[in-house]
């Protein structure tokens, strides 16, 4: 089908922005569709270039790859977007931004969906025009939303436990963190991850990484803990006494707790990490949970995911990338749309 339906039904959707169509987009859709994993009850619209999934499902079926469904058993929004075969980076780009903007208007429209999103290249879409450091900028912009936040979410397959951690700032250089980070922003990002966690818990057990090692050490090994960040997060907790709050924690063993209950169904659980800037969540989340992290982005009035990881360009077209990913995406997309009070509220 190239159109989706102009009629607002009650079924659960799920729409999927194929991403860049020269990574490996098309090819984790095609695979986490086929999984056991996902539901066969959601009506799911994939947004992209008909044509190109087609190639990619013919391609990796010439491989021998078997545990893909076919394109054409599935709802496609198909998108013609010009191609410059003299500047394909720049046209790669151009689609996979267009392909989420058409996602994101979609999404709107439908009383009970949610969004997961293909990787795209951030250098494609500014050689096509498009100055955005992510996919979150454009859906914050594209919705009007003052305040989103970059969450990653994994559910574990040994205990069930959810691990969230939420970032402070997000795709910056590390040296310009310090300066990027203050009271107003811990505020309302401790806002955002509060309102969040209680959509599934009533009094959320919360945590704060520090900045610096050791978060300071009492200034020693660096002054925003003793100078600010200790204030903003006492500040907060004042305002906030359905939450407990813990931190700031030293950073080298903020993420200690999260991988015992990772590991161990009796070990104490909490239901989220503010850390101070990329890295600082990204590796022990990728370490802890590998494959079953998904990139949420909290704030928006759907439930928008997407794997954690890239475009994959060093392996497009091989049949080699895993998909456990984009299938932990879906399966988040219909957990946390369906298990909130998100749901059935736009």
């Amino acid at each position: 089908m190239s159109n989706e339906s102009n009629s607002i039904d009650d079924k659960f959707k799920v729409i999927i922005s194929v991403g860049d169509d020269s990574g490996i987009g098309p090819e984790i859709i095609l695979k986490a569709l086929c999984s056991k994993e996902i539901p066969n009850n959601i009506d799911f619209l994939i947004v992209g270039s008909q044509k190109n999934l087609e190639n990619s499902y013919n391609n990796l079926k010439s491989l021998g790859i078997k545990n893909i469904v076919d394109p054409k058993n599935y709802q496609i929004y198909d998108i013609k977007i010009p191609f410059e075969s003299n500047k394909p980076k720049k046209s790669y780009g151009n689609a996979s931004f267009f392909y989420l903007k058409k996602a994101i208007e979609i999404v709107q429209k439908y009383q009970n969906a949610a969004l997961v999103t293909g990787p795209i290249c951030k250098k494609s879409w500014a050689l096509a025009g498009h100055n955005y450091s992510g996919q979150t900028e454009l859906l914050a912009e594209s919705c009007q939303a003052k305040n989103v936040g970059m969450l990653f979410t994994a559910k574990s397959p040994i205990t069930n436990w959810r691990f969230n951690t939420l970032l402070a700032t997000t795709h910056i250089p590390l040296c310009e963190v310090p300066n990027k980070l203050s009271t107003k922003l811990i505020h309302s990002k401790l806002d955002l991850l509060a309102k969040f966690s209680k959509n599934y818990v009533k009094n959320p057990i919360l945590k704060v990484a520090g900045l610096n090692p050791h978060a300071g050490e009492e200034g020693i090994l660096g002054n925003e803990e003793e100078d600010w960040i200790n204030n903003a997060v006492n500040s907060w907790i004042k305002h906030n006494k359905g939450v407990r709050l813990l931190g700031p924690i030293s950073p080298d063993t903020c993420w200690n707790s999260s991988a015992k209950a990772w590991r161990e169904k009796t070990a104490p659980k909490h239901d989220g990490i503010l850390a101070m800037y990329h890295d600082q969540g990204l590796i022990p989340i990728k370490v802890i949970a590998l494959n079953y992290s998904v990139n949420t982005t909290v704030g928006l009035p759907f439930i928008r995911t997407s794997p954690d990881h890239g475009t994959g360009f060093d392996i497009a077209g091989k049949g080699l990338a895993q998909s456990q990913s984009m299938v932990e995406a879906i399966k988040a997309a219909i957990d946390l749309t369906r298990d909130s009070r998100l749901f059935n509220s736009h």
